[in-house]
């Protein structure tokens, strides 16, 4: 009960300060999937987080719903010593104004499953609020009242694989052995909404599902910038 009081309270705060709305408009093809995704637009995704261990190693994506709060997911793990990092589109470049930012709590939900993934949602409390800009900003948190029918086309983001040591499922017809471009943002794809459960889409069809590749990032139903955390 607690867990919910604060998620609401983080959906209040993000209502109140305005969501979702990016500076920097994005661009879907409607052609893309979340295997095989297209280049972001540098900016056009500003509520997405990148969360990194100490060395900088990218492990999980998350999203800003307020100045103070970020949502990701309960099994990517994360603790007070990880890091979380914002305004960041192409993780190979020195030369982007990214924001580093320490974690002050980790807040996941008590009936989180690890067997079978239900209720897969942490929140992190910021040690110093983000500073919203052009490439930073918080994404709209679904309330109470907010119906996402099946069929609705959804919209997910993150970091492609830059080294050929993980192998995802490749649709046929795509040449064996092609990888996603390195180090830039993308936006994995727009799936058509089947089901919903612990809050992350499970599609059917073979392509692994968005947690395998880049957990904790966000799905969020187009054009309504609601935020789910796979």
């Amino acid at each position: 009960m607690a867990f919910l009081w604060l998620l609401s309270c983080c959906a209040f705060l993000g209502t109140a300060f305005g969501c979702g709305v990016p500076t920097i408009h994005p661009v879907l093809s409607g052609l893309s999937r979340i295997v095989n995704g297209e280049d972001a637009v540098p900016g056009s995704w500003p509520w997405q987080v990148s969360l990194q261990d100490s060395t900088g190693f990218h492990f999980c994506g998350g999203s800003l719903i307020s100045e103070d709060w970020v949502v990701t997911a309960a099994h990517c793990g994360v603790r007070t010593t990880h890091r979380v990092v914002a305004g960041e589109f192409d993780q190979g470049s020195d030369a982007e104004d990214i924001q580093v930012l320490k974690i002050a709590k980790v807040f996941k939900n008590p009936k989180f499953n690890i067997f079978t993934i239900n209720n897969d949602i942490t929140l992190l409390k910021l040690a110093t609020p983000a500073r919203f800009s052009q490439t930073v900003s918080a994404v709209c948190l679904p309330n109470e009242n907010d119906d996402f029918p099946a069929g609705t086309l959804c919209a997910t983001t993150g970091w492609g694989l830059t080294k050929h040591t993980r192998r995802l499922w490749w649709p046929p017809g795509l040449p064996e052995g092609r990888g996603l471009d390195p180090g830039g943002h993308r936006v994995l794809g727009q799936q058509h909404l089947l089901h919903v459960q612990s809050w992350c889409v499970r599609p059917c069809h073979r392509a692994h599902p968005l947690g395998t590749a880049d957990p904790g990032s966000q799905l969020s139903p187009q054009p309504y910038p609601a935020v789910r955390p796979c």
